[in-house]
C-alpha cells in the first residue's frame, strides 16, 4: 500500500486570536450554535444539511473503483438528484458558515488553539486519512483542509465540504474516545462529504418541493397542500437518511483502516453512543439506523476491512481523550 500520510495536509489559515495568549483561557462549556438547522435527537447527528453530509464536488465511481478492495462494491454510484445542486455553491456556503462558527467560537473562548493537545490529536489523526479521500471525490485533492476544536458539551462532529472539520469537546470527554474511535467518526463524517449525501438530499427536496407546487395546483390545494405534500415526502425519505448514515458507517471503516485505525472501534463507539443516546427516537421514525442495527452492520463488514488495517502503516504516537469531567458536588 503506497505511503500517502506524510505530505503537507492542512492549508492553515490566520488564527482568529492569538493563540498563545489564550491557550489557558480555553473554555470547554461554551453554548455554540451549530451551523446548520437542528433535526435528528441522534447524540452524533443533531444536525444534517450543513453538517458531515454537506459537500462539494462531482463523485467519480470509475475513480474509486481504481482498488477493488475494502468496501468498494458495496458502494452504489452518484445520484442524478445531486446534480441538480452546483458543487460551488455548496461547498462556498459551507466556508462561510465555518467561518462564522469559528468566529462565534473565538470571541467566546471556545475556539481551541493550535497548540491544544486535543487539537494536535484530531489533526494528527486527520493527517492519516485525508490522502485517502481522493479515492473517493476527485474534487477533494483540492479542497483546503481544516481541523477544529470547539469548546462545547455537545456530542458533535462534522466535516463541511471544502474538508471544513470540527469535533466538539463534549464528544471526546464525555465519551473518553480512543484515536481509534476518534478516526471512525472523523472517517464517518468525511464519508457524508465525500459521497455528496447532502447534495443529493438538497437536490431531491429542490425536485420534491416543485412537485409538490405543481400538484397542489392541479388539485387546487394552495399552499396547505403544499405543507401536507412536503409532510410526506419527508417521511418518504427517512429511508434515504438511513442509507446514508449505513454508507457512510462503512466507507468510514475504509478510510480509518487504510490509514491504519482499528475499524472494530466502530462496536465500541456505537455502545458508547447506546449509553449516550437513551430516550432517542425509534429506528422506523429515526434517520439513522437503530445503534444495534448498526453494530451488526458494521460487523458484517469487518472482513472486507481488516485486511486493509493488517497492512496499513501504524501510528508511531497514541493520543489519548481529555480528562474526565469532574463529577457534580466534588
Amino acid at each position: 500500500m503506497p505511503n500517502r500520510r506524510h505530505a503537507p495536509i492542512f492549508d492553515l489559515v490566520q488564527p482568529l486570536y492569538d493563540a498563545t495568549a489564550m491557550t489557558k483561557l480555553f473554555r470547554t462549556d461554551a453554548d455554540i450554535a451549530v451551523p446548520h438547522g437542528a433535526g435528528c435527537r441522534c447524540a452524533l447527528h443533531g444536525r444534517r444539511l450543513f453538517t458531515g453530509a454537506l459537500v462539494a464536488g462531482a463523485m467519480a465511481p470509475a475513480w474509486a473503483q481504481r482498488d477493488s478492495e475494502g468496501v468498494r462494491g458495496d458502494v452504489g454510484s452518484e445520484s442524478q438528484f445531486a446534480k441538480l445542486v452546483s458543487a460551488e455553491e455548496v461547498e462556498a456556503a459551507a466556508q462561510q458558515q465555518y467561518t462564522q462558527m469559528k468566529r462565534e467560537a473565538a470571541q467566546q473562548r471556545a475556539l481551541a488553539p493550535d497548540d491544544n493537545g486535543q487539537v494536535l490529536r484530531l489533526r494528527a489523526i486527520a493527517q492519516r486519512l485525508i490522502p485517502f479521500a481522493d479515492d473517493w471525490n476527485r474534487r477533494a485533492g483540492q479542497w483546503k483542509w481544516e481541523v477544529n476544536l470547539i469548546g462545547s458539551q455537545q456530542l458533535n462532529a462534522f466535516c463541511m465540504p471544502g474538508g471544513k472539520i470540527a469535533f466538539y469537546y463534549g464528544i471526546l470527554q464525555q465519551l473518553q474516545l480512543s484515536d481509534d474511535e476518534v478516526a471512525t467518526i472523523m472517517g464517518h463524517e468525511m464519508a457524508h462529504a465525500l459521497r455528496e449525501h447532502a447534495r443529493e438530499r438538497m437536490g431531491k427536496t429542490a425536485a420534491t418541493r416543485v412537485g409538490a407546487s405543481l400538484l397542489s395546483s392541479v388539485l387546487g390545494l394552495g399552499s396547505a397542500g403544499d405543507q401536507l405534500l412536503n409532510m410526506g415526502g419527508q417521511l418518504l425519505t427517512l429511508k434515504f437518511s438511513r442509507d446514508d448514515e449505513s454508507e457512510a458507517d462503512i466507507v468510514g471503516m475504509d478510510l480509518a483502516a487504510r490509514a491504519g485505525y482499528d475499524p472494530r472501534a466502530g462496536i465500541s463507539l456505537w455502545q458508547k453512543m447506546l449509553q449516550a443516546s437513551k430516550g432517542a427516537p425509534p429506528q422506523f421514525l429515526s434517520t439513522h439506523p437503530a445503534g444495534q442495527t448498526r453494530i451488526r452492520d458494521i460487523e458484517a463488514k469487518l472482513p472486507k476491512v481488516q485486511p486493509l488495517y493488517a497492512r496499513a502503516d501504524k501510528p508511531a504516537r497514541k493520543y489519548g481523550p481529555p480528562p474526565p469531567a469532574a463529577a457534580k458536588g466534588n
